[in-house]
């Protein structure tokens, strides 16, 4: 088992699987700044509509450039994806070597489950442009056959609760990092300029408090429909976005929340670059 350990730690620390992680990092910048421009243009008054990630990627798949895109953001995700799940596996994180405890592997693979789920999403619309992919498009009628097959197993409204909480912490620590910056423990700042230190931090606070927003209402909506047996009541990612649209001064709540997701996307363009991994 030893031995079996040290392998699976060199391979994790390949120069492969570190390009991999970058390539994973500027995919999932690129997919955020599909939702939020996305958003922006409804914002604006201009044609389109709110779309979750998988949605958002589907909207791209109907040109050629989009689908050379989609292969190369399918690549970019695994990668992403592969780093995740060797982070679990090993129960340390592959930058500073630190130890992972239970409950923070059991959200890595949690991230690399999500995101081998986008990956198959690109390759599944390179191949059908023109068809429907399960699972994109229409969030919100995911997340109600979802949720309504979740509380029809036994415990099950007690788990969509639990699931919900976690949503809602993982808003809170989205948070947490916007306020503390200790996002910045994670890149080699000795090897940036000043002026870029300084936007990467505006970045990142700007893009941790749009996830903290987002992810917040998507935990508050899933936990009030399992309280109150109502799937229609669960949101995803364009559900959130969509609350905000309507929601007194929704214009400029979306305006803003949709500016910081862009602002994640482009802080995960410079983790890309600047990350140890």
């Amino acid at each position: 088992m030893g031995e079996v350990k040290r392998e699976a730690r060199r391979a994790a620390s390949s120069k492969w699987t570190r390009w991999l992680a970058r390539g994973g990092l500027v995919a999932k910048g690129v997919s955020f700044g599909l939702v939020a421009t996305l958003a922006l243009r409804v914002a604006f008054g201009q044609h389109g509509k709110l779309q979750d990630r998988p949605g958002a990627l589907q909207e791209i798949a109907a040109t050629s450039l989009g689908r050379f895109l989609l292969v190369a953001l399918a690549v970019g995700l695994g990668g992403y994806a592969l780093w995740r799940f060797a982070e679990a596996a090993l129960g340390r994180t592959l930058e500073t070597g630190e130890d992972q405890g239970f409950l923070k592997r059991v959200g890595l693979v949690a991230r690399g489950l999500f995101y081998s789920w986008l990956c198959i999403i690109c390759a599944s619309l390179v191949f059908e442009a023109d068809e429907p992919v399960a699972g994109g498009g229409g969030g919100s009628q995911k997340e109600d056959r979802m949720t309504q097959i979740a509380l029809e197993q036994p415990l099950g409204r007690y788990l969509v609760i639990a699931v919900g909480l976690a949503i809602v912490g993982a808003g809170l620590f989205n948070l947490y990092r916007a306020l503390t910056r200790n996002f910045r423990d994670e890149l080699k700042e000795e090897q940036m300029g000043r002026d870029e230190r300084r936007w990467y931090t505006v970045f990142g606070v700007a893009g941790h408090l749009a996830r903290a927003v987002i992810f917040t209402l998507a935990g508050v909506f899933l936990v009030r429909a399992a309280w109150q047996y109502d799937p229609k009541e669960a949101i995803g990612l364009d559900g959130a976005l969509r609350k905000l649209a309507h929601a007194e001064y929704g214009q400029v709540l979306l305006a803003c929340t949709a500016a910081g997701l862009m602002a994640y996307g482009l802080f995960c363009l410079v983790q890309a670059r600047y990350r140890e991994v």
